[in-house]
């Protein structure tokens, strides 16, 4: 067994470097101008109640494909993750690829909105957002990009609403709720969601995000702050830190009729690999979903384990189904400098080969 090197030399030095770190790390933080929610240049086109559905610049010499892709996110998250920042953002590689790009922004729901349906998401706003591209663009079909839950809401519309959907990307989306790695399956089986729901109305944001951190405990609560010190004296990655920072704490409420219904239609009941999701009267089913599917999977996801993704592969009624895997986790497929050489450059190419 070696001999632990403590000198009093290297000891004192590396406090000095820590004290100094602090110190301009203060000054940085104090400096650091306010954090957008975004950073490509977008327009509101379309608002309902909340919602507000946005299409993205297109990025001067790029010729946009001519069938446009609308991108689905979760609801227990703001989509400003897709446009975190200048050289992290989904959105702008996607842009890059000529893809004609708007999103769903669900806005904040409040007491209000506690008895909209999981209906009223899929065959409600979904669907109207997507008519408005189609009369828009003077197309008879749109590509959809559906971002975890987003993924799920764009399965069920897809399933209802083919004839309106030209190709199909899910992305970090669950499929099966169930499977033997899944944390946050395990903890909610056995919690009474009628009496939560009941009780609260719509679901607090936060209780959700604590949830959510709860499942890597040391890492998301601790450790990260710990290693902040080593980037604190420099200006451009305090202001990237308080960029995801400011993202992971930003979580709508839930309305209350809609999470009820997907996590007993889905967590507790699995809906998509059992049935019975039922929506409108009809029986959502994915071998409706008859179009080109893409399917992307992140290998270290904790969130949404891989053979959570996987499972879509059969399900649906395509034969042109494609399945892509990330070595990364359920943010780092978004953020990361290996996603965007590998995954958005990916989804452009092969949504160009699928253009109607």
């Amino acid at each position: 067994m070696l001999p632990i090197d403590i000198r009093p030399d290297k000891l004192t030095q590396e406090m000095l470097d820590y004290s100094r770190k602090l110190g301009q790390g203060m000054e940085n933080l104090l400096n650091a101008e306010k954090i957008d929610t975004g950073v490509s240049p977008k327009q509101a086109v379309y608002t309902e109640d909340k919602l507000v559905l946005y299409r993205y610049d297109t990025p001067e010499g790029v010729t946009p494909d001519p069938v446009p892709l609308l991108i689905v996110y979760a609801l227990v998250n703001r989509p400003y993750m897709t446009d975190i920042q200048e050289d992290r953002s989904t959105i702008k590689g996607l842009l890059a690829t000529g893809q004609d790009v708007y999103l769903i922004d669900w806005g904040y729901p409040d007491q209000a909105d506690r008895a909209i349906t999981l209906d009223d998401y899929i065959n409600g706003y979904i669907d109207r957002c997507v008519d408005h591209i189609r009369e828009a663009h003077g197309v008879e079909k749109i590509n959809i990009l559906g971002i975890c839950q987003g993924g799920a809401f764009s399965l069920m519309y897809t399933s209802m609403h083919q004839d309106k959907v030209n190709s199909l990307v899910t992305m970090v989306t669950p499929v099966d709720f169930k499977t033997p790695d899944n944390l946050l399956s395990a903890w909610v089986q056995n919690v009474d969601i009628d009496l939560a729901v009941d009780t609260m109305g719509n679901i607090p944001g936060e209780l959700l995000n604590w949830t959510f951190l709860s499942l890597k405990p040391f890492s998301l609560t601790g450790q990260k702050y710990v290693n902040m010190v080593d980037v604190l004296d420099d200006p451009d990655k305090v202001k990237n830190f308080l960029r995801m920072e400011k993202w992971i704490f930003d979580s709508p409420d839930q309305a209350g009729e809609t999470f009820r219904q997907f996590i007993k239609d889905f967590y507790q009941r699995n809906g998509f690999i059992n049935g019975g999701v039922m929506l409108a009267g009809q029986e959502v089913d994915l071998k409706n979903v008859t179009c080109p599917v893409l399917n992307i999977y992140a290998m270290q996801d904790h969130l949404v384990p891989p053979d959570a993704s996987k499972a879509l592969k059969g399900l649906t009624g395509s034969k042109d189904y494609t399945e892509l895997a990330f070595p990364g986790g359920h943010i780092g497929i978004y953020v990361s400098g290996k996603a965007q050489k590998e995954v958005t450059p990916a989804i452009g190419k092969w949504l160009n080969a699928h253009s109607a």
